[in-house]
């Protein structure tokens, strides 16, 4: 997969922090890149697109969608595509993603990501929906591996597996979000460093690194997906994995609820380069070298 956003860290921009990112004198780290949800600027104009226009000057833009819903059995939104592709002609984003998921249907539309059954016929659907999308933006997309509570009886193959036949079908990349591997692999119980090892790097174009939220009950613990604090330990530990093996790729910092104050967010940025920074083993060298 084409990699066009710089292989180091990025943050999820939010409105409280555009000063930060975009005033010349303050002594803070600055990202590497930025990425936004493009639903929030499908409005014509307004400060919002002032804030945005400004931020384009400076760096590098992704494009994380979170309503096109390719995986709805009667079709991908196509208000939400259109839009999409005109902000994509005014901005230019260097990459453009969504989710392995749906959330709407003709008559109703959800506040979620609601996942999919990992089947033929699925997968057949969804990759052409994939397929109506890159042919409207005229580039290709990613596709965000999900954050589950459940699996359904009728699945006919894995996840990574239905990820990998995806990305090969429909000529997409993966947006790996190691944060979804531990939060999925704890709530249904799989195994998350074997997820982490059958991940071809090859695939990812950008990653994602967010917290999470944990319920207790009587049958163990459920994790939410809130991205509402720091990385856990554990996602850390899967990402220093994955990049041992993969090499330095685009690392977004994800926090959409309590969002932090600007410091706190960039000692996440901090963490994330110190470990795209690591050497690389020799003979992951040669491997990826080849």
């Amino acid at each position: 997969m084409p990699r066009s956003l710089p292989p180091s860290g990025g943050i999820g921009l939010k409105s409280v922090h555009y000063s930060n990112v975009l005033d010349d004198d303050a002594p803070a780290k600055r990202p590497s890149w930025v990425e936004v949800h493009p639903q929030n600027y499908f409005g014509d104009g307004g400060p919002a697109h002032r804030w945005l226009t400004a931020v384009a000057e400076v760096y590098p833009l992704s494009f994380h969608s979170v309503g096109l819903s390719l995986g709805s059995a009667g079709g991908l939104n196509g208000d939400d595509l259109e839009k999409l592709a005109a902000l994509c002609d005014r901005y230019q984003p260097a990459m453009v993603s969504d989710h392995l998921s749906w959330s709407g249907n003709a008559h109703d539309r959800y506040p979620d990501l609601l996942p999919i059954p990992y089947t033929q016929e699925a997968l057949d659907h969804f990759a052409g929906e994939i397929g109506k999308v890159q042919d409207r933006l005229q580039r290709p997309i990613l596709i965000e591996n999900p954050s589950r509570y459940l699996s359904y009886r009728d699945d006919t193959m894995s996840e990574t597996d239905f990820i990998h036949a995806l990305c090969r079908r429909a000529g997409c990349g993966l947006l790996f979000d190691i944060n979804n591997v531990e939060v999925t692999a704890t709530n249904v119980g799989l195994d998350m460093h074997a997820y982490i090892d059958a991940i071809d790097p090859a695939i990812v174009g950008e990653i994602h690194l967010a917290g999470h939220a944990t319920e207790s009950h009587d049958s163990g613990p459920l994790l939410i997906d809130d991205h509402g604090s720091i990385v856990s330990d554990v996602t850390w530990d899967l990402y220093r994995r994955f990049i041992t093996r993969a090499g330095p790729i685009a690392t977004l910092i994800e926090w959409d609820t309590d969002i932090p104050a600007y410091d706190v967010l960039m000692a996440e940025v901090t963490k994330a380069e110190a470990i795209l920074a690591a050497p690389v083993p020799e003979a992951v060298r040669h491997a990826l070298a080849r």
